[in-house]
């Protein structure tokens, strides 16, 4: 009977953690056996090749409310003279608050107010206040990034219409830009107060409820814009959401002689917001999916080997006999790992550790 043939192999212990993959290796070697060639030599324990959808998650706290808030300012001297209730929602066109009996407007747009528009005027600012004043039922200027004789005329309608002065142009203070829809957070001021440039007035959200997550730097590959996740309720019934926002937030240090740290903020929007209708502030957890793999063979992570000749491998058996055979690595998640190589299908059976 011809003798086996000398084959040495490294276990392998494997942690995988956030896509990392740690090894500690031990090298053995089957010379033990030359003794007696008709002993098999069958790894300790056993476990099947499954073909599964493999998920890299993690899951964070969030804080259910109404996502980022943001300030709205005085852009000039003057009174306060009127001031909206905190929880009060404001649409395009609605006076949100004014100064010395003059409205403040809300209108869309992901750029803020930062200069007076006039005739002559270019950018993509007076492209927003153009695609507001087409929205609010102006005409007679085309919607483009010039501030033209037919944009002042539509903005002299527009101020008529809201009890300012009839100048054609638009001035610092008349008009408050957010992305949407807006809600009162809280209020900063009183009416009859005075006021000057840049003194806040107020806060406010966004009208749709939404959970903030903060994560740290190290966990960025989980905050992938528009990426799905999954919200856990305190009742403990789940909704979906998906992420909208994500900035970066500097943290100042706690004491004098430590570093500022980072954040990461993730403000993860919900569509189904009757799901949300009996909480109005509440901690939940926030599931990410950081990778997917559908339809992979996996075994369980103790199963891999690193073989002395480079490269990863599993031992393969039936019961009577066993051999090794080399296998290309993917996701790591859950304690399983996805395998594929010659040989490797659902159902086969690999060894493991006891």
């Amino acid at each position: 009977m011809p003798r086996r043939r000398r084959t040495t192999l490294t276990a392998l212990a494997v942690l995988a953690a956030g896509g990392a993959l740690t090894a500690t290796l031990l090298t053995r070697s089957d010379s033990s056996q030359a003794a007696d060639d008709t002993t098999p030599t069958l790894p300790p324990n056993t476990a099947k090749v499954t073909q599964q959808t493999l998920k890299d998650t993690e899951t964070a706290d969030g804080e259910l409310g109404y996502g980022t808030t943001s300030t709205a300012v005085s852009r000039g001297a003057g009174t306060v003279t009127a001031l909206p209730d905190s929880g009060q929602q404001f649409y395009r066109g609605q006076t949100v608050f004014s100064v010395n009996n003059k409205p403040t407007s809300l209108m869309y747009g992901a750029l803020p107010a930062y200069r007076r528009l006039a005739v002559d005027s270019e950018g993509p600012d007076v492209l927003q206040l153009e695609q507001n004043l087409e929205a609010l039922g102006y005409t007679g200027f085309t919607a483009d990034d010039e501030y033209t004789s037919n944009t002042a005329d539509a903005v002299e309608a527009w101020q008529e219409d809201r009890g300012l002065d009839e100048t054609g142009s638009v001035e610092l203070g008349q008009v408050l830009f957010s992305t949407g829809p807006i809600r009162v957070d809280s209020l900063a001021a009183q009416e009859g107060a005075p006021t000057g440039p840049g003194q806040q007035l107020l806060t406010y959200t966004a009208t749709k409820k939404a959970v903030t997550v903060k994560l740290e730097a190290a966990d960025q590959r989980l905050a992938k814009r528009n990426a799905k996740v999954t919200v856990t309720l305190p009742d403990d019934k789940t909704v979906e959401g998906r992420v909208d926002k994500v900035s970066t937030v500097i943290v100042p240090a706690a004491a004098q002689n430590e570093e500022p740290t980072t954040e990461i903020e993730v403000i993860v929007a919900v569509d189904n917001q009757n799901a949300l209708a009996s909480y109005s502030n509440a901690s939940v957890d926030v599931t990410f999916t950081a990778a997917e793999r559908k339809n992979v063979l996996t075994v369980p992570v103790a199963a891999l080997l690193a073989l002395s000749e480079g490269g990863f491998g599993v031992e393969v058996t039936d019961g009577t006999s066993s051999r090794y055979v080399a296998v290309k690595t993917g996701l790591f998640a859950s304690g399983r790992v996805e395998i594929s190589g010659t040989g490797i299908a659902a159902g086969v059976s690999v060894g493991v550790p006891k």
